[in-house]
């Protein structure tokens, strides 16, 4: 699948016709061409994924739907949601609370406008959706009508995890800016500063080691 994808970036295998990567977050045309196997296993595995097998359907899906399929947006949507959880390690937050989730409650940005919102709507999924607003917003893209909490419940789900990432990096502009380089602002983007930033650029690296880029 990686000699497919690197041909298919560099032009030896591309579809005929015009690839269209729509703004909005839907398919485009070229998603029908590419191979279902996306993200394997052993891409996740080189990466340092935790469960690869479990990961790679859902990865897949979730990257196709939202156009996250040439490698340069897939290295650096792998390396940032390699860092938010952990390699697949954690699709919820790990909740002490810090002082830092202490500050969750009642913070308006967030939408956490009830009492207990802040620990309700802690961070969930590849990407850590956070926060009541951010949450609801998500619930009614992927999964209308769905329970808030069983919603929360299915973010912690591979396919809930792996589908409210790429939604969120879509509809964020992430594949623009991963097009243009611009990790460092996608960073930001992501985390609001720079966090993690060195284990950020290694994952990215390692990824575009393995894709080609």
């Amino acid at each position: 699948m990686l000699d497919f994808l690197r041909r298919w970036w560099t032009g030896g295998e591309r579809p005929a016709g015009p690839v269209v990567v729509a703004p909005a977050p839907m398919p485009d045309p070229a998603a029908d061409v590419l191979p279902r196997s996306l993200v394997t296993p052993e891409l996740l595995r080189a990466l340092g994924w935790t469960a690869p097998e479990m990961w790679a359907e859902p990865l897949t899906d979730a990257c196709i739907r939202r156009n996250i399929h040439t490698p340069p947006r897939l290295a650096a949507f792998l390396a940032q949601v390699g860092h938010e959880s952990g390699g697949g390690r954690w699709v919820r937050e790990i909740w002490g609370p810090t002082e830092a989730q202490r500050r969750y409650e009642g913070r308006g940005d967030l939408g956490n406008v009830q009492p207990g919102d802040g620990k309700r709507f802690m961070g969930r999924g590849l990407i850590q959706i956070t926060g009541r607003a951010n949450t609801l917003e998500a619930l009614d893209a992927l999964r209308p009508g769905l329970a808030v909490d069983a919603f929360c419940r299915w973010l912690e789900t591979p396919e809930g995890a792996a589908h409210s990432a790429a939604w969120w990096w879509a509809g964020r502009g992430l594949n623009a800016l991963a097009d243009a380089g611009a990790f460092d602002t996608i960073t930001r983007r992501i985390n609001g500063g720079t966090n993690g930033a060195a284990d950020r650029l290694a994952r990215w690296k390692a990824a575009r080691a393995a894709l080609g880029v």
